[in-house]
């Protein structure tokens, strides 16, 4: 069994997360980061947060896709426990069973947007958080691309976690 702190066990406790689900699949509990910047504001203004590192990341990314005529932008990045929980809360209220939540939503502690290295991507024309994404010439771009910034897709077809494909969803690695 993975060593889970004594908070993210009573968080999946309080919503009726059973911890055996979360062992299966051998999810990993993160923590949140602390320091944050500002990676990208939307046009709605919205600021998009990263960790320093992946901050830069990003940008030298973004900058090389551009000069290559690829426009991709930030949907969602950091996300707190709290916005975790209130994502699966709000889930659990639609009616959505814990099962079908957990194949597109992380529980609280085990998101990689907690990381502040996580980030869903899209690009103009494409609908956002959608596998149809991988159609794109932005996709195509991050796959040849993403691994020499330091970016790898987190959930790819078939992926260890048990998450349905994520194509928009890629993960600033601090090791590489």
């Amino acid at each position: 069994m993975m060593p889970y702190t004594p908070a993210a066990i009573r968080m999946l406790e309080s919503l009726g997360i059973p911890l055996g689900l979360v062992v299966a699949r051998n999810l990993e509990e993160f923590a949140e980061a602390s320091t944050l910047v500002v990676a990208e504001i939307d046009p709605a203004g919205k600021e998009h947060m990263l960790t320093p590192t992946a901050a830069q990341a990003w940008q030298r990314l973004t900058t090389a896709a551009s000069l290559d005529g690829v426009d991709l932008h930030i949907v969602s990045a950091f996300r707190s426990v709290k916005r975790q929980v209130d994502i699966i809360e709000r889930k659990i209220r639609q009616g959505l069973s814990i099962e079908k939540i957990l194949e597109f939503s992380a529980p609280p502690f085990f998101s990689e947007h907690h990381t502040g290295c996580a980030i869903d991507v899209s690009t103009a024309g494409s609908e956002d958080l959608e596998p149809e994404f991988e159609e794109t010439d932005a996709f195509a771009w991050l796959t040849m691309h993403a691994g020499d910034y330091g970016f790898e897709m987190s959930f790819p077809i078939n992926n260890v976690s048990g998450y349905a494909y994520e194509p928009w969803h890629w993960r600033f690695m601090e090791a590489l």
